[in-house]
């Protein structure tokens, strides 16, 4: 193995382990609406800057591969592909710590019924599925399984256009939830953007494999 194909490979490993890190987050983030835990939103919140400071490491070593072995054709693809990766999982990076803020704001738990009708624990476990299934199409190199991000993505969005309607319908029957619904709308617009941080993520994947260029390009 050359010394270059060392270097990718590091980067490789390193994405993957940020990757981990994000999931992680949006995991804690999920638990801490679940059991309204806020000294656990506050653990979200103090690895965001592990997250922020392991985006900058990995900027830097993609850089310093630039610089030192002027890599082209698929290697070249790889580097571009994990820099524009690494940034959209810091962005969900900040999603997650933008929902522990919310579970630090709002002045009570939140309703299990009020949850149950806006579908939010569905729609963040699937948030959190549609980010591992990104990370195993990067890892395994299968552009098939990143193809799927696009449909997974538009169920977001769907969980996404229904809530307003759902949480109106909540606030008609108690207006005493009427505090916590809008911490709840607030969640799922965030979750709605781990969807489209991932489809940009599926698309760099396929970019980098089959140097195709999706973005701007409708999906079918």
């Amino acid at each position: 193995m050359t010394q270059l194909e060392l270097e990718l490979n590091e980067v490789k490993n390193e994405v993957g382990n940020m990757w981990a890190l994000v999931t992680s987050q949006l995991n804690k983030a999920r638990e801490s609406i679940l059991h309204f835990d806020k000294d656990l939103a506050r653990e979200v919140m103090q690895r965001e800057k592990r997250v922020n400071a392991y985006e900058l490491k990995i900027d830097r070593d993609c850089e310093n591969i630039f610089a030192l072995y002027c890599p082209v054709a698929i290697d070249l693809r790889f580097l571009l592909a994990a820099l524009k990766i690494n940034n959209n999982l810091e962005r969900i990076g900040d999603i997650a710590d933008g929902i522990a803020r919310y579970v630090i704001d709002a002045p009570a738990p939140f309703p299990k019924p009020l949850m149950e009708a806006t579908e939010l624990l569905k729609m963040f476990q699937d948030s959190i599925d549609v980010m591992r299934d990104a990370k195993s199409s990067f890892e395994s190199e299968d552009t098939v399984l990143a193809r799927t991000i696009f449909e997974k993505d538009e169920v977001l969005d769907r969980f996404n256009l229904s809530a307003n309607h759902k949480i109106a319908e909540v606030i008609k029957k108690d207006i005493n939830l009427t505090t916590e619904a809008m911490y709840v709308l607030s969640i799922i617009r965030k979750l709605e953007r781990v969807g489209d941080q991932c489809t940009n993520i599926a698309e760099e994947i396929i970019f980098y494999i089959e140097a195709k260029v999706l973005k701007h390009t409708p999906q079918k």
